[in-house]
């Protein structure tokens, strides 16, 4: 009998992150690193940390981890590692090379699911170019699977989430919707569009962080598990700005808006719940904004494209949808009309 991965995971992909109102308290009263070599660190809760080995070359570094957000154990390895090689392309870097991270019960689920798992990531990092060097594993009932990627940059070409300026246009890279997709599939509600998610959450950004570059983006992020607004706010605390979104202008994969629209919330994930509880804090929508519309913004996607703040000349050069602008106002607040 085949054990659906998702009916043994108690959240689906990065919607099982730990909140993100926890996370920043928590780190806040951790010790910050002086060394001088550290380019990027935890402070302004960028998508990898940067380590400058010379004055060429620095290291990026990154860990993602999460529970099966399919059923599929290959789909759900190419996701899982999509979705790790992300942080290093929001950073500007390249990708080298992976660690597999396993949590994984041989007994309950048999060494071919987990084979399928590995070369479901095997398959990602060939068309990423990198190295998978090994890994570490874990006996757990409850999957989970990531990687830890080390990447290379120039320290003068590092993007961070830190440098947007007034009057940027913000560019977003992927369709949301993702979280809710995985939840309408866990609990059986029909008309999923499972593989038009799938597609998006294996879609590398590879070519998005380059179209970034090329476009002269001053601040770059993926949107994940803290949902659009999360990260967005994010962007504006260590820009110390503000942003406007345009609720209407944000991409949904086809279908989620239909199940966003159920009064009942079947399809909301848990995650997604505690992000718009946490956007409350920073965030006001305009009355004409649609509920769905509004659930979308906060959706714990995985594995989802790249958010861009380009300047508004240059917007066209990244494929994808302009969603918003960077403003001057009380650092970190949105307000979506």
């Amino acid at each position: 009998m085949v054990v659906p991965l998702t009916s043994l995971s108690h959240g689906a992909g990065c919607g099982c992150k730990l909140p993100a109102a926890a996370i920043g308290p928590l780190l806040a009263g951790l010790h910050h690193n002086r060394n001088p070599n550290v380019l990027v660190g935890f402070e302004t809760s960028d998508d990898a940390g940067v380590y400058r080995l010379r004055d060429d070359l620095a290291l990026v570094q990154t860990v993602d981890f999460f529970t099966p957000i399919v059923d599929d154990p290959f789909d759900f390895g190419r996701i899982a590692a999509t979705n790790a090689l992300s942080d290093i392309y929001a950073m500007g870097a390249t990708p080298v090379s992976a660690l597999n991270l396993v949590a994984f019960s041989l007994e309950d689920l048999g060494a071919e699911v987990l084979k399928a798992i590995l070369r479901g990531a095997a398959a990602v990092a060939d068309e990423a170019g990198t190295a998978i060097l090994g890994g570490h594993s874990i006996e757990d009932a409850e999957p989970k699977f990531g990687q830890a990627v080390t990447g290379v940059i120039h320290p003068d070409e590092i993007l961070t989430n830190a440098g947007g300026r007034p009057g940027d246009v913000l560019v977003l890279t992927k369709p949301l919707g993702a979280g809710a997709v995985s939840t309408a599939v866990k609990r059986q509600i029909a008309g999923a569009p499972l593989q038009e998610a799938i597609t998006v959450m294996t879609t590398l950004n590879r070519d998005a962080a380059q179209a970034a570059r090329a476009a002269r983006a001053h601040a770059l992020t993926d949107v994940t598990g803290f949902g659009l607004l999360g990260h967005l706010h994010e962007l504006t605390l260590a820009s110390g700005l503000a942003a406007r979104l345009d609720a209407a202008a944000v991409p949904a994969i086809d279908g989620v808006l239909e199940l966003l629209a159920d009064p009942e919330q079947q399809a909301v994930a848990g995650g997604t719940k505690r992000n718009r509880a946490h956007a409350e804090e920073f965030a006001t929508f305009d009355a004409g904004v649609p509920e769905e519309r509004r659930w979308l913004t906060v959706d714990a996607m995985t594995s989802g494209g790249l958010l861009a703040a380009v300047p508004p000349a240059y917007a066209d050069a990244i494929p994808g949808w302009v969603i918003g602008e960077l403003i001057d106002g009380s650092r970190g607040t949105i307000r979506v009309s």
